[in-house]
């Protein structure tokens, strides 16, 4: 593969009887390349052949020296070319690489065949690649902005004088759960994504802040669903809060197990989160049982939710199958791969999910906490 720096004519100056040879890089800037000292040099002779030294008798041992010799003189040219890729790499003159050159701890999708990142061992240069085309703008832009777009409404919703909260106090706690939730989910995410070429113990660490975060966001997605929808009913309330909190928790701690980020475990890692999705099905069922369908459906906004977990489950869906580029490879390496939108779906889902709770609360508030009737709405 070609090298994405040139080797440019020597420049001599000697240290300690040793010879530097300067490389000059894209900017003509030369830079330090090697030390080669006289005495692991093999001397040439006539005609262009390797020739030994005069005083030697023994041209075998001489050679096995010079084999013994080139061992640490191959590391230390090994060594320097890492630090000469680290030197591009924090420059910001790195490219983009396909996929079958990329170590095994940063291959994760066979079918995006063009547009990775190389290895980056510098935080700089990872947050400098926000800016440039490659198999994770999509990923970093669509959830750094979610992230944005819901620290913004959620200061609106948690300051704003002109909320019509019943009680302010628990109102705002389980709304700004559910900000909480779904602020730290796209932090983590765009941070991993940023991140995670960095080195495989970075990647590691990150990646399961990532999942973490997709827990945080179920957990905390449920919250002032279950607060609103049995609002009359605080036993059977309580009973799923605490449901989802244990299995929350249950999926934040799996997603700790180092296995559980590796290619191979794709479909389990969906198979996790989409069961902590479905638990919900439980009290969405006793809702619609003790409220009708009309009800559930008009004023219960139970149709939100069923939305919201409709993108959810389609996204996870693409996510495991990895579609389309399964079916186009190297035709969406850089934009509309499945994580790319998945993660789209998920910022979706979760503005679907506020709307549905913010009618449920407004229908709260028009009765102003009122339980007349013994119903789960109280109405």
């Amino acid at each position: 593969m070609e090298e994405p720096w040139a080797w440019g004519g020597g420049e001599d100056g000697s240290t300690g009887g040793g010879r530097r040879e300067i490389l000059q890089g894209p900017s003509d800037q030369p830079r330090l390349s090697s030390l080669v000292f006289p005495q692991d040099e093999i001397k040439m002779g006539g005609g262009g052949s390797p020739g030994w030294d005069t005083d030697t008798d023994d041209e075998e041992e001489a050679r096995a020296n010079v084999r013994v010799v080139t061992l640490p003189l191959q590391a230390h040219h090994a060594m320097e070319k890492m630090e000469e890729f680290m030197y591009m790499v924090w420059e910001g003159r790195w490219r983009v690489i396909p996929h079958d050159v990329l170590p095994d701890w940063l291959k994760d999708n066979d079918f995006l065949l063009h547009g990775h990142r190389p290895p980056m061992p510098s935080f700089r240069a990872c947050f400098r690649s926000i800016f440039r085309l490659h198999t994770e703008t999509g990923n970093i832009w669509s959830h750094l902005l979610g992230c944005l777009f819901f620290l913004v409404l959620g200061i609106g919703y948690m300051f704003s004088p002109n909320t019509n909260f019943v009680a302010p106090v628990q109102e705002r706690v389980v709304f700004g759960v559910f900000f909480l939730g779904a602020i730290l989910c796209l932090s983590f995410s765009w941070l991993f994504h940023t991140v995670y070429c960095h080195s495989e113990k970075v990647s590691r660490t990150f990646s399961k802040l990532d999942y973490s975060g997709i827990a945080l966001l179920i957990m905390g997605s449920f919250v002032p669903w279950l607060y609103y929808s049995f609002y009359c009913h605080p036993q059977p309330q309580v009973i799923y809060l605490v449901i989802i909190c244990v299995l929350g928790t249950t999926a934040i701690l799996v997603s700790q197990w180092d296995y559980f980020a590796t290619p191979q475990y794709r479909a389990v890692r969906a198979g996790v989160f989409l069961g902590l999705g479905l638990s919900g099905l439980v009290p969405t069922l006793h809702f619609m049982l003790a409220e009708g369908f009309f009800r559930a459906t008009t004023v219960g906004q139970i149709g939100w939710l069923f939305l919201m977990a409709l993108l959810y489950i389609l996204g996870v869906a693409l996510y495991a199958a990895r579609v389309p580029e399964r079916f186009f490879p190297g035709k969406c390496d850089i934009w509309f791969h499945s994580h790319q939108i998945f993660h789209v779906l998920v910022v979706a889902a979760a503005c679907v999910h506020l709307h549905g709770v913010s009618q449920l609360q407004a229908f709260r508030s028009s009765l102003g906490g009122d339980c007349a009737e013994n119903t789960v709405l109280g109405h």
